[in-house]
């Protein structure tokens, strides 16, 4: 599914859709060695072994502005607050979204693309047909948290870089039944 994305009046719209294995992906570059070198070098062979789907943001000009990952995951029950907790099931675990990355090019920071695509991501994870309770962020450190936090993200008590949002507080938003 394609999207498109505009972050602000100046800055160009985005369309975001699935990585291209055949896109050229040797120039971008975030500034975070980690996250330039698995867009380069690892992204395509778990997308291959249906680890991990890829989505990035185009500036329309061809330039990959950005990219997120997305995979299937769960989070123990024991792990959620007790609030939220005790209005699921009792099974051991719930199902989950999982956001393992999310890099924006150094050409276009500061214009909001980043929550724009965190934005994205939230979409396609509440709207999916396939049922997950939360998407799960893994922050790189505590900027980054941050940044999550800002976004309505709980943290995890026991490890404060992994965060997640109920995806019954992004439907809302968006309009839509649980």
């Amino acid at each position: 599914m394609k999207s498109r994305l505009s972050v602000s009046a100046k800055a160009p719209e985005f369309s975001v859709f699935a990585l291209d294995l055949a896109a050229d992906r040797a120039k971008f570059t975030c500034g975070i060695e980690p996250l330039d070198r698995y867009f380069r070098t690892q992204v395509s062979q778990d997308i291959k072994r249906r680890v991990s789907a890829c989505f990035v943001a185009n500036d329309g000009m061809g330039q990959i502005a950005g990219y997120y990952t997305l995979a299937s995951a769960s989070v123990l029950l024991s792990d959620l607050p007790e609030t939220l907790a005790k209005k699921l099931p009792r099974y051991p675990n719930v199902p989950a979204v999982r956001m393992r990355r999310l890099a924006v090019s150094e050409t276009f920071k500061g214009k909001g693309l980043g929550a724009a695509l965190l934005a994205d991501a939230l979409r396609r994870a509440a709207t999916a047909e396939i049922a997950a309770y939360a998407l799960i962020v893994d922050a790189k450190d505590e900027l980054a948290a941050g940044f999550y936090v800002q976004h309505g993200f709980i943290q995890f008590l026991e490890q404060p870089l992994c965060l997640f949002l109920p995806l019954a507080t992004v439907k809302s938003l968006l309009g839509r039944p649980i």
